[in-house]
């Protein structure tokens, strides 16, 4: 994983194409001491783009998205930025799309109904490595 800042937060960027979710999802971040909400894409080319103007130290994405995919968008964050923690999100239950965007390099695969509690200690298990 890259570098967190000086203080030893970790810089997260979200994707979803669903606003109102990312509305919600935010504040929820930014209210971990050690979590920092840095950017939000709304489609998953535009994630890849903001990934690379912000280096962020991890990234929450949904997997349907418009203008790239979710496991398309993985494939390539993983490759551009190794050491990012990508966790995905979706709503899709489907066995083959986790596999997939498991495949593609995501460090875990979260349900949207489940994922508050996993997804802060996700990230919060993140900063334990740095």
């Amino acid at each position: 994983m890259e570098a967190a800042d000086a203080g030893g937060t970790i810089r997260v960027l979200l994707a979803d194409d669903d606003a109102p979710f990312l509305e919600a999802l935010s504040p929820l971040i930014e209210r971990q001491p050690e979590l920092a909400v840095v950017g939000t894409a709304p489609d998953g080319l535009a994630a890849i783009e903001l990934a690379d103007e912000l280096s962020p130290d991890a990234i929450v994405i949904d997997l349907h998205m418009p203008r790239l995919d979710g496991v398309s968008a993985v494939t390539r964050l993983r490759h551009d930025h190794p050491s990012m923690c990508v966790i995905a999100l979706t709503a899709d239950a489907h066995r083959a799309l986790h596999d997939a965007v498991t495949e593609a390099g995501a460090d875990a695969v979260l349900m949207k109904n489940e994922f508050v509690d996993l997804l802060i200690e996700r990230l919060a298990a993140a900063r334990a490595a740095v």
